[in-house]
């Protein structure tokens, strides 16, 4: 029987002040509109003791890129006491460590010396290819240039990162962009071997931007897609499908096309980037994929519990949750 992978998480959205300006997104905010936040070390404790009392044992940091960039984010980081953005999220990362959670940060497009900052308190990091191709959306987005994010990939694998990245489908790419963005992960996890997964992601529209009317691909898209990747990457590379993106019913077909993942779910915040779309629970997902084994995992893969690549003091939690094979202990 098939296992299909997930981990318990929080979705801690450290601020959503962003230099980049992509045509789909509902997360970014200009520094001035209502609603821009940067999270309070308060704030990320409340979000770390509530996921530790549900079971969770991942804190998923994800924020805008760069946003020391932007005018005016540098009093918002100052009130909290800091002048350095990147050692913020350092220190709510070992926050996290403290409360006994393990950190997976989605960075963004930073430098070699910023992720080997991060890397130290971190089991796992991750950034989306997206796309290896420029694109109309991503046109007053700085980091979303294709060689910046494969350059990022890159320093990972250099520093031994446990990585996630992955694919953004129906943003305006064609299918030869598809497959050449999957051979360039292929390729560096070749040459690195640090990809631990890659996440087939369909495009959902949000409201008020300008992607709002646009479609999302269609079910054939994405099985074709899932079924291309799996020839591409190599077999230690697992494929996720977010489970909050697509009807349920979907997902026991979607895995023999070739997804073997359903990335992080949480009983305890919103998936702040698509706030529409609720995370399934766990008996939900054990009732749709019965006819598969669910096995929950750490946000670092077995393998690379294995090799040990982490440092002592995320090796600290790691060791309170893994059991012999890499996963989390029953």
């Amino acid at each position: 029987m098939k296992y299909v992978t997930f981990s318990k998480n929080v979705f801690i959205p450290v601020t959503n002040i962003c230099r980049n300006n992509c045509l789909y997104c509902g997360f970014k905010k200009n520094i001035n509109d209502k609603g821009a936040f940067l999270l309070s070390f308060g704030n990320v404790e409340k979000i770390l003791k509530k996921g530790l009392k549900e079971g969770c044992i991942e804190a998923m940091f994800t924020f805008g890129e760069y946003p020391n960039e932007v005018d005016g984010f540098k009093n918002l980081l100052e009130k909290e006491g800091y002048d350095d953005f990147i050692k913020y999220v350092k220190d709510l990362c070992l926050l996290a460590l403290d409360t006994n959670m393990l950190p997976h940060t989605n960075p963004g497009s930073i430098s070699f010396d910023e992720l080997d900052i991060l890397k130290d308190v971190n089991a796992s990091m991750g950034l989306m290819l997206e796309e290896a191709a420029m694109l109309k959306v991503h046109k007053n987005s700085p980091g979303k240039d294709p060689t910046l994010r494969i350059k990022t990939i890159k320093d990972a694998g250099m520093l031994k990162i446990p990585f996630t990245t992955g694919i953004l489908i129906g943003i305006g790419e064609s299918k030869e962009d598809r497959i050449r963005s999957l051979k360039i992960i292929r390729d560096l996890h070749d040459r690195y071997n640090h990809i631990q997964e890659v996440i087939i992601q369909n495009f959902i529209p949000k409201k008020g931007t300008f992607m709002e009317y646009y479609n999302s691909p269609s079910v054939e898209e994405i099985k074709e897609i899932l079924r291309i990747a799996r020839g591409i990457l190599p077999d230690d590379i697992s494929i996720q499908i977010p489970p909050n993106l697509i009807s349920l019913n979907l997902l026991p077909e979607l895995m023999r096309y070739g997804a073997n993942d359903l990335g992080g779910i949480s009983t305890v915040t919103l998936d702040y980037i698509n706030p529409e779309s609720r995370w399934p629970t766990e008996k939900e997902l054990k009732y749709i994929l019965k006819d598969f084994i669910l096995k929950e995992r750490l946000p670092i893969y077995p393998k690379f519990v294995k090799y040990g690549w982490y440092s002592k003091k995320v090796g600290r939690v790691i060791e309170n949750y893994a059991d012999k094979d890499g996963f989390k202990k029953k």
